[in-house]
């Protein structure tokens, strides 16, 4: 460990579901999962107080940690299963057969675990020995090529905390469905390895697909693309373009108070009835505020060309629709069921005076279109996408406080942060629940030193102008 900040491997690991548990199962893949397939890896990582030394995690947590992992696995076997991806014109799916396993990495650090997870700005390399690595793809003799789908490192800062690093490929769950796992393998781990806990704490997840219609032909689109991106395979799924080498991380919170004096001031600011019916929500506040701010902390590089402020802008959030299509799915639906939601302003609206209250006002809409018309926006979600990252000019949320991060709890109380390394790749910020704050919101992002710079000096003023 030469860096202060490195971790040392103590342990690789093959965690499997109870032999004979579930039976070899074929899941196909639809048109709500086989878009995800370009994206990289999800990362994430939970930390935890952890008063004990590693003998004491190698001798008494590791094993109900891991006894834990196995018996959730029998109900969320995807996760240990394969991606098989087959070239043209086969179809791809998940594959699962008896001893299918996950990787699970056990790793020691010495780094000063509160530098790490603070929320004020730090580098965003801190983060990566903590990170959990999925193993490389292999290819069969017929030219099909199998990924594992999860895989997960757990370090021990003696004395002091637990970090546990998951990382899983989006095609087989999207957020809902993966902290579902989560909740379910903390509840497990929590009861000393009493599965039995499922069967009241979460419910059990549905695997069938049985109920996905597909009126409008969006799974033979969403092949064209899938066919297109095997043809082109490329072993690194991550971002070709170079990354800025003084990229940080940070996370913002609102509290309750400062969410409803937002609330009261963006509706104020609407004039008579120009919110037309609109709802002026905790998400739309928090979203609004804070793709303003991301335009502005860009402004000088945006302001290059003087003369651009009928540019458009992009907003892109997902829309969880197991309940907003017409087969509503049930909440315990595992896989992806997303739809994206993308909303435009121009540039010269967005920097303006009245700025965040065109954000908030295209949100709503936008949010209230969708409540209905979820399934539009898949069958649009292609175009609509090429649009938006042919501008270059976007920005994209990801998770939501309604996934209950904090929730988690293994044993040893509930998580003292939660980071999403996937915002490294640019372009996006997270939201989530506040920890110590009920009816709060934590926003974490990365951004190049000068630009959460400017991002910080941006969100203080905007909270200045509601109170």
């Amino acid at each position: 460990m030469d860096s202060p900040y490195a971790a040392k491997i103590l342990d690789n690991i093959h965690v499997s579901a109870p032999a004979g548990s579930v039976p070899t199962t074929t899941l196909p893949l639809t048109y709500f999962d086989i878009p995800w397939f370009p994206c990289a890896p999800m990362q994430s990582l939970f930390f935890y107080e952890y008063p004990h030394p590693t003998s004491h995690f190698m001798q008494t947590t590791l094993p109900t940690l891991k006894q834990s992992l196995s018996l959730t696995l029998q109900h969320f076997f995807p996760l240990a299963a394969k991606l098989v991806c087959p070239p043209p014109p086969l179809e791809p799916n998940i594959l699962y057969t008896d001893g299918d396993s996950v990787p699970l990495t056990i790793a020691e650090s010495a780094a000063d675990v509160n530098h790490i997870k603070a929320n004020y700005a730090r580098d965003i390399n801190l983060l990566h020995p903590f990170v959990s690595l999925l193993p490389p793809s292999t290819m069969s003799s017929h030219g099909i090529r199998v990924l594992p789908i999860m895989a997960l490192k757990v370090t021990v800062f003696p004395n002091a905390a637990i970090c546990i690093g998951m990382a899983h490929y989006h095609v087989a769950a999207d957020g809902s469905a993966f902290m579902h796992f989560v909740r379910s393998w903390s509840s497990v781990c929590k009861s000393k390895g009493n599965s039995t806990c499922l069967d009241y704490v979460s419910q059990r997840p549905s695997h069938s697909r049985d109920e996905i219609k597909d009126p409008a032909g969006c799974n033979d689109v969403a092949l064209k693309g899938y066919w297109n991106w095997v043809s082109s395979w490329r072993e690194n799924l991550g971002p070709t373009k170079e990354m800025p080498m003084d990229k940080v991380r940070a996370s913002f919170a609102l509290t309750r108070a400062q969410i409803e004096k937002l609330k009261q001031w963006l509706t104020t600011q609407c004039n008579g009835n120009d919110l037309e019916g609109l709802h002026i929500s905790t998400f739309v506040v928090a979203c609004s505020m804070m793709w303003i701010c991301m335009v502005k902390s860009q402004e000088s590089e945006i302001s290059a060309n003087c003369h651009d402020d009928d540019k458009f802008y992009y907003f892109l959030f997902a829309v969880d629709c197991r309940s907003r299509i017409e087969f509503p799915l049930p909440v315990t639906y595992f896989g992806n069921c997303l739809a994206p939601g993308i909303v435009r302003a121009k540039k010269g609206e967005l920097m303006g005076d009245s700025g965040i209250v065109t954000a908030a006002k295209a949100i709503a809409r936008k949010v209230k279109e969708m409540e209905s018309g979820a399934l539009k926006e898949v069958e649009k979600g292609p175009s609509n996408l090429e649009e938006m990252l042919a501008s270059g000019h976007y920005l994209g949320v990801s998770g939501s406080p309604k996934l209950g991060i904090y929730g988690m709890d293994f044993g040893w109380g509930r998580p003292t942060k939660v980071e999403f390394i996937h915002l490294d790749d640019g372009g996006s910020l997270s939201l989530a629940e506040c920890r110590d704050e009920p009816g709060g919101i934590e926003v974490s992002l990365v951004l190049s030193k000068d630009q959460m710079d400017s991002f910080t000096a941006h969100f203080g003023e905007s909270l200045r102008k509601a109170f």
